[in-house]
């Protein structure tokens, strides 16, 4: 149960720090629900009003559900207004499904109308934003595929399209539309704005600028 929360959410932002992983590993976890029953037809936990912490992070859902409380092989599931938050990332979607082997997570599935999710990058004042209709994640191959409607914004810059998939360790990514009709893979570059020589960001040339309306400068004589 220790590692649950670190791997889900690990995996889902892409952002969260070896350091505060490992602390986070040190806290207890908190499983708050509104109310918990058990479905004996489908062999299924049912938590209501469910809310996940563990340090740093921390997920909300309207319904959490399990086919086990160990993760040796199991399946959680998240719905409704599902919010997930660890250290810079933050990410919010319908759905999330999560399938766990040998007590790690393996894959993640998270839909929405779209599921979105915002990053800040350590160290940095950069941030990427992606969202669409899906999102999978390979834990095997480190590969996040999004599809229907994707998005990714970094920098001013912006790639769409009908399928994306981000690679994680090399932040490389592949576009592909589906062929059909208008649609294609649409890229939107913003230029990052040179100053002049001599001029600083802003627009403003280094010193002041000297009017008519100002007084001469020292060692100026008045015409």
């Amino acid at each position: 149960m220790r590692s649950i929360l670190i791997v889900i959410l690990a995996a889902l932002t892409l952002t969260a720090h070896a350091a505060s992983r490992d602390i986070d590993l040190k806290l207890p976890i908190s499983l708050d629900a509104d109310s918990t029953e058990y479905d004996g037809k489908n062999s299924m936990l049912v938590f209501h009003g469910l809310r996940l912490t563990q340090g740093s992070i921390g997920i909300v859902a309207d319904e959490g559900r399990a086919t086990k409380l160990d993760f040796n092989d199991s399946v959680w599931r998240f719905n409704g207004h599902v919010v997930i938050d660890v250290d810079n990332g933050h990410i919010e979607c319908d759905s999330a499904d999560l399938r766990f082997q040998d007590n790690e997570l393996k894959l993640a599935t998270i839909t929405g109308t779209p599921a979105t999710f915002e990053i800040q990058r350590p160290g940095t004042d950069e941030k990427t934003y992606a969202e669409a209709r899906k999102l999978k994640y390979n834990l095997t191959t480190g590969i996040v595929e999004f599809s229907g409607d994707a998005i990714l914004r970094e920098g001013g810059n912006e790639v769409a399209s009908s399928f994306l998939a981000y690679n994680i360790a090399e932040r490389r990514f592949n576009a592909q539309s589906s062929g059909d009709g208008d649609d294609k893979v649409r890229i939107t570059y913003t230029p990052k704005s040179e100053p002049a020589a001599g001029e600083p960001p802003g627009g403003e040339a280094n010193g002041d600028k000297t009017t008519g309306d100002q007084p001469p400068k020292n060692g100026d004589k008045s015409q």
